[in-house]
């Protein structure tokens, strides 16, 4: 028999970041038990632990209650960070994983893991839409290092029995996000009305806002039997960047032009849209649509 909501024990780890945060809301409001989890200080917080960021120990987080599900919203999110800072990068993508599915091992071996890893891990695939069952090949250390901490899931599932699923998260999205391309379009448009932009503008992403992606956590808990290692999180929408870059600046303001320089980013790859075959047996469908998305984001980057 299936567990009710209000019976049902989440650990949320990294849930100060973006997609921790509206983790933790969206659980809330259905009402499961949450447990919290981050490296900032938070005295006031029911049930929050925090961890250190120079030497993380997960052994404590999993002696102080017994989770259904561990969700691993930590990490860094940032391709020229990593190639920056691989080393960093490293340890907050890949040794915490570690830490963390080890923890479960010990203490909790019955507790499920769900990690958000990314589209980063496939590169620049050889067919669109891109398969989970296609070659893997990063381009940049984030997306390796994020391989290699699903690698890590996969030795802890066949080696101890430790269920998990990989959500490979492709252009995630929302009011809040101060990185990646609509705040750097934002930032863009306080400095000069003429604004240069990398690349062609026939690049692609699938993006996803990131109040269907909590959802789609919660579509794992609800109905998944963990027996796919990994699932895309996307639309399977192709959406090209010069038609996003043309729907955010008509909603910020009519006076912008802008120009693709051509030049590629390190680390970048060109196309992508998800198979999102599994995602929809488990009962996805999209509910914010991209031009809805990035009205709501103007609005909050307007009042910040």
């Amino acid at each position: 028999m299936k567990k009710k909501t209000s019976e049902i024990n989440l650990l949320i780890i990294g849930s100060k970041g973006f997609i921790g945060s509206y983790a933790v809301s969206y659980f809330k409001k259905l009402g499961y038990n949450l447990w919290l989890s981050d490296i900032i200080n938070d005295y006031n917080t029911k049930n929050y632990y925090q961890i250190d960021t120079t030497n993380s120990d997960f052994r404590g987080l999993f002696k102080i209650e017994k989770y259904d599900y561990c969700i691993n919203c930590s990490g860094a999110a940032s391709v020229p960070l990593s190639i920056e800072k691989p080393f960093k990068d490293y340890s907050l993508n890949t040794v915490n994983v570690f830490k963390i599915l080890d923890a479960i091992r010990v203490e909790q071996p019955n507790c499920k893991f769900i990690n958000l890893s990314s589209a980063a891990v496939y590169g620049n695939p050889s067919k669109l839409p891109i398969n989970e069952d296609d070659n893997l090949s990063p381009i940049s250390p984030y997306g390796y290092h994020k391989l290699y901490a699903e690698n890590i899931c996969t030795e802890y599932r066949n080696n101890y029995g430790i269920q998990s699923c990989n959500l490979r998260i492709f252009s995630a999205y929302g009011d809040g996000l101060k990185k990646q391309l609509f705040w750097d379009l934002y930032k863009k448009s306080l400095d000069a009305k003429t604004i240069n932009l990398y690349g062609t503008g026939n690049e692609s992403r699938d993006f996803i806002h990131v109040n269907d992606l909590v959802g789609i956590i919660e579509l794992l808990i609800k109905g998944s039997d963990f027996s796919y290692s990994s699932i895309n999180a996307g639309n399977g929408k192709e959406l090209f960047i010069k038609e996003v870059v043309d729907i955010f600046y008509k909603h910020l303001s009519s006076d912008i032009a802008y120009n693709f320089q051509g030049q590629l980013r390190e680390g970048d790859p060109s196309n992508w849209v998800a198979d999102i075959t599994r995602l929809t047996e488990l009962g996805y469908r999209q509910t914010i649509k991209i031009s809805q998305g990035l009205e709501s984001y103007i609005k909050w980057v307007k009042q910040g």
